[in-house]
């Protein structure tokens, strides 16, 4: 018997619902409906335009692709919130993680709550855009607008909401907030207390795999009943829930961030973890992801808008034909992670003021901007991957390069010279795979998590890459090292 299942996936740039069919043995994906996600600028904020968004998804609900499915779930990304107010109304847009209110916030929140004891509650890493940084310099510049509020939803929570009407925050997403005991698996309310902030705001937790109601027939007349799932709904925990990388596996979930880790049974929450700043996420099935967020090709993405605006258009296989072209292998180097490429006006400019700040010749072409990004990303794979290991004491033979990025051949290729690792690429739908294999799992089609990822590889084979140049690599990893250092 095949069995239909409706995954929505919405990331950064756009939005997606997926279409899987499953026939006892393999997967069938369509995509049948694509949206974007653009922030909008609105008072000098950056907010995102969820009910846009949510129109969006309401057009595939009330027409959807088949007139049965077995369950609906959601992702996203992580990190942002929206209010709940009174009668269940939405008190303003979210704000987009990339604000500048968080500014300073960091230093702030840990000079109250202690950077130690922050982490040793949570085991995240500190990061500006995380919830709380976000939610604090909220507290200070909108009290009266928390006051109102009756609830803090992280984005996939807020669309749950919206289709069942049962307010509640999913495990592995609400992991993004820093709000989560890592070891409890509740809420980590002492560090609200410490911060002044109202623990009444915080929704009961649902389990990734719990069906947390159905579809209001308010949403959808064609689809009224259908069961709601909660899978992982942050987009990297479904990713990561789509392969296998336990034991010697690394995942590197690549996209307009790379998140680089592995699945551990229990929290890494050591004191040389909490230097390294790597962070602890909720996984599905009890498991924790043990990663590092790692700016990713939001780096490319941000140089190709600034060309566009001067009126030189690049596709990304322009670029990547262009990398191919621009023979100077090593030629400048960045760190991804540099403060300044978080969310500059222009980033080939921050990109230039970094080369020459660090002695370094100034990329003069976008193929030497390319092969100046992917390069670096490549080398800090390697520096992340070094640290993984130590932490972990495994040591870690391949790299499974999932989502968007994953179609990147020439990054791979980067990847598995510069970290002397074998390389396997795919799948490319790993978000929308990883979040129908727990629907599948949360309605009885399949009796484990490894049933469904088996049924994943049967369907989409990865590529290998193995370890070409890693002498060359070798000998330019000291000058990368000092510059991360």
């Amino acid at each position: 018997m095949k069995s239909d299942y409706l995954a929505f996936d919405l990331g950064a740039e756009s939005g997606r619902a997926i279409l899987a069919r499953y026939d006892g043995s393999t997967i069938d994906l369509k995509e049948v409906s694509r949206f974007p996600n653009l922030p909008v600028a609105q008072a000098g904020s950056l907010r995102w335009d969820v009910l846009r968004l949510w129109s969006e998804i309401r057009r595939v609900l009330e027409h959807p692709p088949v007139t049965k499915v077995e369950s609906i779930g959601f992702d996203t990304w992580g990190v942002d919130y929206a209010l709940i107010g009174e009668g269940g109304q939405l008190l303003e847009n979210p704000y987009h993680y990339r604000d500048k209110r968080t500014e300073g916030m960091v230093e702030k929140v840990c000079g109250i709550a202690g950077r130690a004891r922050i982490y040793e509650l949570t085991g995240i890493q500190f990061m500006p855009i995380n919830t709380l940084y976000q939610f604090y310099a909220g507290a200070q510049s909108s009290p009266r607008l928390i006051a109102a509020a009756d609830a803090l939803v992280t984005i996939p929570d807020l669309f749950n909401y919206w289709m069942t009407g049962n307010l509640g925050a999913e495990y592995t997403n609400a992991t993004t907030t820093q709000f989560m005991n890592a070891r409890t698996r509740g809420w980590a309310t002492e560090i609200f207390d410490a911060l002044g902030l109202p623990t009444r705001l915080l929704p009961q937790i649902f389990e990734p795999g719990e069906v947390i109601g159905k579809l209001r027939g308010d949403v959808s007349k064609a689809l009224e009943g259908t069961p709601v799932v909660v899978p992982a709904c942050h987009d990297t925990g479904s990713a990561v829930a789509a392969v296998e990388t336990m034991g010697r596996a690394a995942f590197l979930s690549s996209g307009t961030w790379s998140l680089l880790g592995t699945e551990v049974s229990s929290p890494v929450m050591t004191p040389r973890a909490l230097e390294l700043n790597f962070t602890n996420e909720g996984g599905v099935c009890g498991t924790t992801r043990l990663l590092k967020n790692i700016g990713g090709l939001w780096l490319l993405q941000s140089c190709r808008r600034i060309w566009a605006e001067a009126g030189r258009e690049y596709s990304y296989d322009d670029l990547l034909a262009a990398c191919r072209e621009e023979h100077r292998q090593f030629r400048s180097l960045v760190d991804p992670d540099y403060p300044a490429f978080h969310s500059p006006d222009n980033m080939v400019e921050e990109i230039e003021r970094y080369c020459a700040r660090t002695g370094q010749p100034v990329p003069d072409s976008p193929g030497a901007f390319t092969r100046c990004i992917l390069e670096s990303l490549a080398f800090k794979y390697r520096y992340t991957m070094d640290s993984l290991e130590e932490l972990t004491g495994t040591p870690l033979t391949e790299i499974k390069i999932i989502g968007g990025g994953s179609k990147n051949r020439m990054l791979n290729q980067f990847t598995a010279d510069a970290t002397g690792r074998v390389v396997l690429a795919g799948p490319v739908e790993a978000t929308a795979l990883g979040n129908i294999a727990v629907q599948m799992l949360a309605t009885g089609a399949v009796s484990s998590l490894a049933e469904a990822r088996a049924a994943i590889a049967r369907s989409f084979p990865s590529d290998r890459y193995e370890p070409v140049e890693t002498e060359r690599w070798d000998r330019e990893y000291p000058r990368f090292r000092q510059l991360v250092g």
